[in-house]
């Protein structure tokens, strides 16, 4: 079996307004593999085929071992992952609070090891199969079997708001507009998406910068599109990408890799 790095969209109404997308990942011949991955308002839940996680966050290949499900909370820092021996996985990205839609009761703010998300049997489907129109079947039923609904329509409202408005989001206009306290959202941000509403609007602003520069104007310059994105200056620019990824826009972009259709944009190690 060769390397395959798919992604693909849920088919299923109601399941895809909760997740943006799936990929499987599959290196039978890994030995060593290492990536950089950055900030992200989307979480993801990944399904290793026969793996756990050490104490060192390395994702160990043990043949013949157990499935290792594992959930990664909105992210403000950079994350380096290493995978040693053969690769199996499928992981499930979901909008912000998508994974609140379908399981209840979980502290969703931080890395998840621990939890069966999905059954043994479900399991066995979907990491026994490589394709893409199974898995998809496969992975909108067991979601939508599990759908149960989770809706707090301030949070709601502000994080709409926030897409909407990226380029010129104030939290301060926000709270007076909606006659509620920082305070008080601040504390909704913090316990059901792990950041503050700044932080989150910051992730948000250099997501969109991304998805620009990568899908729909990549020739445009940095000062441009700093422009375009209501950043006060080109220092202010440059410091967001700093921040979130300890490279300038420049280098961030030369040194990643696009991984299918989506904005997975890895900066690949060896």
């Amino acid at each position: 079996m060769t390397d395959i790095f798919q992604t693909f969209k849920p088919q299923h109404p109601l399941v895809a307004r909760y997740v943006d997308y799936y990929y499987l990942e599959i290196k039978p011949a890994n030995v060593s593999n290492q990536f950089i991955c950055f900030p992200h308002f989307n979480t993801t839940l990944s399904l290793y085929k026969s793996h756990v996680r050490t104490a060192d966050a390395e994702m160990v290949f043990t043949p013949g071992g157990q499935p290792l499900q594992l959930f990664t909370p909105l992210r403000e820092k950079v994350l380096l992952v290493k995978r040693l021996g053969p690769l199996h996985r499928v992981v499930i990205v979901f909008h912000p609070l998508g994974i609140q839609q379908f399981y209840a009761g979980i502290d969703f703010t931080d890395f998840i090891k621990d939890v069966a998300f999905f059954s043994p049997q479900e399991l066995d489907l979907l990491l026994g199969t490589t394709d893409t129109n199974e898995l998809i079947n496969y992975l909108d039923r067991f979601l939508f079997d599990r759908f149960t609904g989770f809706k707090i329509d301030l949070l709601d409202h502000c994080i709409n708001y926030i897409f909407r408005h990226a380029e010129g989001f104030s939290v301060g206009d926000f709270s007076a507009h909606s006659q509620v306290s920082r305070r008080h959202l601040n504390r909704l941000f913090q316990t059901h998406l792990g950041v503050s509403v700044k932080r989150f609007y910051e992730i948000v602003l250099f997501r969109k910068t991304i998805k620009q520069k990568l899908f729909v104007t990549p020739q445009e310059n940095f000062t441009r599109l700093a422009y375009e994105f209501n950043f006060n200056d080109q220092s202010h620019f440059n410091k967001i990408y700093k921040k979130f990824t300890a490279n300038t826009p420049a280098q961030f972009f030369k040194r990643g890799t696009l991984l299918g259709h989506t904005d997975t944009f890895w900066h690949l190690l060896k």
